[in-house]
């Protein structure tokens, strides 16, 4: 057997299964399984394979058929550009939370402008290191409350060359830091703890709850995190947070309950995303 028939086979088991993006997650998980990279296996598909090779590739795929996602079964993911090592503490970094990125770098225009960032919940601490990776002169903080997660962030600050600019503690969002910053950002969790079980069973079974449970309206991690806006921000400091598809409002109004400003900002696919918190 060749690594283009153990290909052919993975990808018909992933469609009959019909998982979304079958020849895509094929070709990952026999990369995976091999330990090669996709330009070997574009250099030679037919180079034979080995018993323990099939072995390991019916187990992944079996595991993708369950509902498993390709990042969690290869333990990491690509956000902006970057690898992240994921953990079980750890959400999955979505496309859409580049969103949340984007607009902390429009707001930080200058490549050497010294200045600090502070990411809460900052599971793999994707958001805080793409940012610092293209702000070299800039500081950050990530808070987790899981201390699983917050290991995994610092990892990852390792493994990208961030170590020194990045520091990682366990916290319950903002509740230990005096410190003043000139960003805050975040992807708290939003869900409300109702929509849970209805939600992708990709996501449902594998994202950490405590990463995803809003509280009964969604919106109890927006509360904490306002709250402590005032004594976290410069004076010309800004908050960047995600929102769910609904929550413009909602989160708009809590800004407004402490004086604070909000814009919302739609992502690609046209949907609110995030909101911009200003005094």
């Amino acid at each position: 057997m060749t690594r283009a028939d153990l290909l052919r086979e993975a990808r018909r088991r992933l469609t009959v299964a019909r998982i979304d993006n079958a020849s895509l997650d094929a070709r990952l998980l026999l990369v995976h399984a091999l330990r090669i990279d996709a330009l070997d296996l574009v250099r030679a598909p037919e180079a034979p394979v080995d018993v323990a090779a099939v072995k390991a590739l019916d187990t992944l795929v079996a595991r993708r058929i369950a509902g498993e996602p390709v990042a969690r079964i290869l333990g990491v993911k690509e956000f902006f550009g970057l690898p992240f090592h994921l953990s079980p503490d750890t959400l999955v970094p979505r496309p859409e939370t580049e969103l949340v990125v984007e607009e902390a770098l429009r707001l930080w225009p200058e490549d050497d402008r010294p200045g600090a960032i502070l990411d809460l919940g900052t599971g793999s601490g994707c958001i805080l290191l793409a940012f610092l990776r293209q702000r070299m002169a800039a500081r950050g903080v990530g808070i987790d409350r899981s201390i699983r997660a917050a290991r995994t962030a610092q990892a990852n600050a390792r493994m990208l060359g961030l170590a020194d600019q990045a520091h990682v503690v366990v916290g319950d969002w903002a509740a230990a830091i005096e410190a003043r910053f000139d960003l805050v950002v975040s992807n708290p969790p939003y869900v409300r703890t109702g929509d849970i079980p209805a939600l992708a069973r990709e996501v449902a079974r594998h994202d950490p709850r405590l990463a995803l449970d809003g509280g009964e309206d969604g919106l109890t991690a927006y509360r904490a995190i306002f709250a402590s806006l005032d004594r976290l921000l410069t004076p010309d400091g800004a908050a960047i947070v995600e929102i769910g598809y609904d929550q413009a409002e909602p989160v708009s109004a809590l800004a407004r309950e402490l004086n604070l400003g909000a814009e919302i900002l739609r992502d690609l696919a046209g949907h609110d995303r995030v909101a911009v918190i200003r005094r």
